[in-house]
């Protein structure tokens, strides 16, 4: 018997008040493999409740205990590891290998970096005779998406409980059972009584409302940037702090000096990482105007060797986008791409060949990419690279910065100096140099209509405290 008609509130599952269904497709196949329930106005008042009342003593306990749970949760985390990539892999076609070591295995790390940062966070500090006390904000809102569910989950929830609040959590309901796995792993975990909740339900009947409830105190939201000035606005009416991890359009410079067939190819892997589903891909390539046709020449290669199919069979590199609403708006992206005059170096429209059902997208290379082209400027959400050319580094920086979104940039050069003077001009939360590790330990967030707040370790803790001075405390 499994959780996927419950909600989790007040430490036990529960039906939702007003029964409603919502079907997950599999989207390999475009086919319902389960329901979820889909909650409403009086499912989040239960839950902001029992959040509410929790916090009152949540909220007293000392560091010690909240860094014994978080060890707890990494632990239940680890013996549910396998279930969790399964449920990923199904909920939003993540081929098996990479929903184990990137979708399961970044939640394990984020986990783990928490931990290590609180180990080391201190909340209070004296200036004078003031004591600055740093205190949790009160009931957090969560909202996630569906393209790295766990990496977000993880990133709001566990700094959450390092900080002294309680939360009420809307997975997306795109992708959902991961998230109701991590809720059993909570409970495992004998996380106290609403401490943790979880309710699913769509953006308008859960998500605006959390955002929007009076005794919520702050809402961390991910997710698309229409959706996040929605999150905004309904906040506002109550005064709330709002963290926001919006969309992006990444640049990736390439710089005259670089080591191209690398930079060039890793620049495609990174742009097709989760079939091109994460916000802070490097989905337009900025080259030397004189290398363009060398540059296309490296990138049809490199999309080439990627093999599209079956998440669940072998040597599959990419699977399916999450969903039909995507996956046609991928295909009028690329048709717009073909119709503004970009050169289609590979790809292009319809489904790879040999695959008649799901929602698959053929890798996608375009060159001779304008700025002003709308493959340059929209968030594609897929395996799509646009390959536009610069004059010398002050045009890259230009165009790079030329966006509404500031959430990364990739500065590719054999001279670091090269490299970081020009990472001081770009208008991004994280910029890499050289396609370094993963640094959970980096803050992570946006410039402009990227979002605001960070995420990551100490970073992720401190958006979840409020500063408050004690004037007068003594030396």
């Amino acid at each position: 018997m499994n959780n996927h008609l419950k909600f989790f509130i007040d430490g036990a599952w529960v039906d939702p008040v007003m029964p409603k269904t919502i079907e997950v497709i599999d989207p390999s196949t475009e086919e319902t493999y389960t329901s979820i329930s889909g909650g409403s106005a009086a499912d989040v008042d239960k839950a902001v409740a029992a959040a509410k009342q929790a916090f009152e003593t949540f909220s007293l306990t000392s560091k010690e205990e909240r860094l014994a749970l978080l060890k707890r949760i990494l632990e239940c985390y680890n013996e549910r590891f396998e279930d969790i990539a399964q449920a990923v892999s199904q909920e939003m076609g993540a081929p098996l290998p990479f929903a184990r070591d990137s979708q399961a295995g970044v939640g394990r790390a984020h986990m783990e970096a928490t931990i290590a940062a609180f180990e080391e966070y201190t909340f209070s500090e004296k200036r004078g005779t003031t004591t600055v006390v740093k205190e949790p904000i009160g009931v957090c809102a969560l909202i996630t998406p569906w393209n790295w569910p766990l990496n977000q989950i993880v990133c709001k929830v566990a700094p959450a409980i390092a900080a002294g609040c309680t939360v009420v959590l809307k997975p997306s309901e795109i992708a959902p059972i991961s998230g109701i796995i991590f809720a059993e792993v909570m409970a495992a975990a004998g996380t106290p009584k609403g401490v943790f909740n979880l309710v699913n339900g769509t953006g308008p009947d859960v998500g605006q409302v959390m955002a929007g409830h009076a005794d919520v105190d702050m809402v961390s939201f991910t997710g698309s940037t229409r959706a996040g000035i929605i999150v905004a606005k309904t906040a506002a009416d109550t005064v709330k702090r709002v963290a926001q991890e919006l969309g992006g359009k990444s640049a990736n410079i390439i710089l005259d000096d670089a080591d191209f067939e690398t930079a060039v190819a890793k620049g495609v892997e990174g742009c097709f990482g989760n079939s091109g589903q994460s916000c802070d891909a490097p989905t337009r390539m900025l080259v030397p105007a004189g290398r363009h046709d060398e540059v296309l020449a490296i990138a049809k290669k490199a999309a080439e060797a990627f093999k599209t199919g079956d998440p669940r069979a072998e040597g599959v590199d990419l699977g399916p986008v999450v969903s039909q609403i995507q996956y046609d708006k991928i295909q009028r992206l690329i048709e717009s791409g073909i119709s503004e005059g970009a050169t289609l170096v590979t790809g292009g429209p319809g489904r790879p060949e040999g695959l008649n059902r799901g929602y698959y997208i053929r890798p996608t290379v375009f060159g001779h990419v304008t700025p002003g082209m709308t493959i340059a400027r929209e968030e594609i959400f897929g395996p799509v690279l646009s390959i536009i050319s610069y004059e010398n580094d002050e045009d890259a920086v230009r165009i790079a910065n030329d966006t509404v979104y500031g959430l990364a940039a990739y500065i590719q050069s054999t001279d670091i100096e090269h490299a970081r003077a020009v990472a001081k001009r770009m208008r991004a939360g994280s910029v890499y140099l050289n396609y370094p590790d993963w640094d959970t330990f980096a803050p992570f967030g946006g410039y402009k209509q990227s979002g605001n707040g960070r995420e990551y370790a100490d970073w992720a803790i401190h958006d979840f405290l409020e500063i408050k001075g004690v004037v007068g405390w003594g030396e």
